[in-house]
């Protein structure tokens, strides 16, 4: 098992009533310093107590665990989230956080895969980043971690049990759950929103809480899952797409599933190839989950005729689902081994707060 590291904070490591958090470092532009050429450079991150100094003053007991092979996040794969989950795990019992820093270009991805692959959790698990490096003037990496590190550690004020006890996204003074983390952009500090589920927290000059927004499950003993299904597909319709595009990602060998990007409310092609194709998919197998391309809204299959079809053909109403949470909960769903018909009920009905009851 990697070896954290203790950083120096406000509290004495004896302390045992101050909260023990972890932060895990994978990768990312929060991680970056710029060498004397101005030039983007990974940071040796056990130095992150000189480049944070503020982090000296925190209550509680810090501990870095550093990736052995940091990631760009657009190299993130399905096994980097298998050894994520795999480190919460063996870390689970000593810590009462954890905080994630990851790129940014795939937290929402990364966010949604540890929210399915932690299954009974009852602790804060916060991703958070930088839009720029913590190397540079203007960044925006203290504040995130800062915060993130103390949505980990906050209670309730009188239950004192943990605040946020699921997977969450904090960026930019908002906090989103891990399930509904989208982002949208690159060049401002706001870079997720989540459009269809209210954010768990704000950050102003308080930390406030949404507490009714907040999953509140039974205690149970956590559940690490250790497969996820990687013979999946992501299929965006657009005006004037082509049988041979949509037979090419249908027809992938051994495609277990696709989300399906359609328009408005669910709605698709009626044209009689297009069906043709879709009804192929399914006789060989592959489980179609059909998500809105609008950011708002959701997939109500039927209401109009253009999207009546693909309920016959048993095409899977997707609801207000994300797309990043779409393809990482087909992953997760066809990685557990269960019947058709299971397998449906799992992708129809809500498992992390992905779709709004």
């Amino acid at each position: 098992m990697l070896s954290a590291l203790p950083l120096p904070t406000a509290t004495d490591a004896t302390d045992r009533t101050a909260p023990r958090l972890l932060i895990l470092y994978t990768g990312g532009t929060v991680g970056m310093a710029v060498n004397r050429h101005q030039e983007l450079v990974p940071m040796h991150f056990d130095k992150l107590d000189r480049k944070m100094p503020e982090l000296r003053q925190l209550p509680y007991r810090l501990e870095l665990l550093a990736l052995p092979q940091l990631i760009d996040s657009s190299n993130v794969t399905p096994a980097d989230w298998l050894q994520l989950a795999w480190l919460i795990g063996q870390h689970y019992a000593d810590f009462d956080g954890f905080v994630i820093l990851h790129g940014t270009d795939t937290m929402a991805y990364s966010a949604a895969a540890l929210s399915f692959l932690l299954e009974h959790l009852n602790k804060p698990v916060v991703f958070t980043g930088a839009q720029v490096p913590v190397g540079r003037t203007r960044s925006d990496a203290t504040r995130n971690l800062l915060t993130a590190l103390e949505i980990a550690a906050a209670r309730h004020p009188r239950a004192r049990t943990v605040r946020l006890p699921e997977v969450g996204v904090f960026f930019n003074d908002i906090l989103i759950r891990g399930t509904r983390a989208k982002k949208v952009e690159s060049q401002q500090f706001a870079a997720f929103k989540s459009e269809n589920y209210p954010p768990l927290a704000r950050a102003g000059i308080n930390l406030d809480f949404n507490d009714k927004s907040i999953r509140l499950l039974p205690a149970a003993r956590l559940r690490i899952h250790d497969r996820l299904e990687e013979k999946v597909a992501v299929l965006r319709l657009f005006p004037g797409i082509t049988a041979a595009v949509v037979e090419a990602v249908l027809s992938v060998p051994g495609l277990r599933g696709c989300v399906l990007e359609t328009y408005g409310s669910g709605n698709a092609p009626t044209a009689p190839w297009f069906l043709a194709c879709l009804e192929k998919a399914q006789q060989r197998g592959v489980f179609i989950l059909n998500v809105s391309q609008c950011e708002e809204g959701r997939v109500i299959q039927g209401r109009y005729e253009t999207s009546a079809r693909l309920s016959s053909l048993g095409v899977i109403g997707g609801d207000d689902i994300t797309t990043e949470a779409a393809i990482t909960k087909l992953m997760f769903v066809l990685g557990l081994g269960l019947s058709e018909t299971q397998i449906r009920q799992q992708l129809s009905q809500d498992l992390r707060g992905e779709i709004t009851l």
